[in-house]
């Protein structure tokens, strides 16, 4: 066997049981786990080799050829009877004595791995991708606002490493599911102009990989919240602003409410119930851009009420005069 010791890296014999190899395995992956190591790189890498080992010594198929060719034996197989003869030697290597079958196996100890661009066994994969809804206010969708938002996830349990096993039993902790239910809380920041249904990608906040690889993306997938004043299509905003009667037929201005403020609306004379008004620039921001929709105020002429005496005779003088 040349380069890596499988046996060596699980702390096993060369004659060890398959259910030897999986208990020195749940141990050491236990021991080595990236989500029990955080930030140790040297952990990482030695969890990424534990897990090349177990994949190649917990098959039997692949288990002889490593014991024939060692850690070339993807690649050396390829030479045996392919005109080279069956070249059997010994070699001493840092006190322990492995086996060559063939040349591919004796170039692969002297000069490194044929494919130097991948290695042996199962490559880490990345986590999960997953969604969670997060409910926004038309406000914060209007100016764009970090929030502090708490979610449920699924982590690594830390009394059994992910195995659940503990020893011989069932890890009590996440009846042997090997996974566990935590509260993060996450610092995020809504974009201005988020419609409903937008996904804001939090990259790293997935599902952990369960071989050691990066960590999945969380998208929070907007849900807009309704408003009490404004009714929003697209980045345009549609509102009923209440007009007096007296401003309605004479003119005047108005305070039409808006999401940074307030603003003035000029109501010219003789104006119509129903009457629509475009404020170019003052509706919801345009995702990604600087310019806004439009705003489209309603006129909601208001009746007076309670009138006094002498307003019911201006009325009724008013009558007189336009009859109908």
């Amino acid at each position: 066997m040349a380069g890596k010791d499988y046996y060596k890296i699980l702390g096993v014999d060369r004659k060890a049981t398959q259910k030897e190899i999986k208990q020195a395995y749940r141990r050491l992956a236990r021991k080595y786990h990236p989500d029990l190591n955080p930030g140790n790189k040297s952990a990482g890498d030695k969890f990424k080799e534990i897990n090349e080992a177990h994949e190649v010594l917990s098959d039997t198929e692949k288990r002889q050829k490593y014991n024939r060719f060692g850690d070339q034996w993807q690649h050396a197989e390829q030479f045996a009877g392919a005109g080279q003869g069956d070249i059997r030697r010994d070699f001493t290597r840092g006190g322990s004595t492995y086996e060559f079958s063939d040349l591919g196996s004796i170039f692969g100890d002297l000069f490194g791995d044929f494919d130097t661009g991948s290695r042996t066994g199962r490559h880490p994969r990345r986590g999960q991708d997953i969604s969670s809804p997060v409910e926004v206010t038309l406000e914060e969708a209007y100016s764009g606002r970090k929030r502090t938002i708490q979610l449920q996830e699924e982590i690594i349990c830390a009394a059994c490493g992910g195995t659940g096993r503990v020893g011989n039993r069932v890890c009590t902790i996440c009846n042997g599911s090997g996974r566990t239910v935590d509260l993060k809380r996450l610092e995020v920041k809504i974009p201005p102009g988020v419609r409903d249904g937008s996904k804001i990608r939090m990259a790293g906040q997935g599902r952990v990989s369960h071989t050691g690889g990066e960590r999945g993306d969380l998208y929070l997938v907007v849900k807009l919240l309704p408003h009490r004043i404004f009714e929003r299509k697209g980045d345009d905003l549609y509102a009923e602003i209440p007009v007096p009667l007296v401003t309605a037929m004479l003119g005047g201005e108005v305070q039409v409410p808006s999401l940074d403020g307030k603003l003035s609306l000029k109501i010219p004379a003789e104006t119509q119930n129903g009457k629509i008004f475009r404020l170019t620039g003052k509706g919801m921001p345009h995702l990604g851009k600087s310019d806004h929709g439009t705003m489209f105020a309603r006129a909601k002429v208001v009746l007076p009420t309670n009138l006094t005496e002498e307003e019911r005779k201006l009325f009724k003088r008013l009558q007189s005069l336009r009859p109908v």
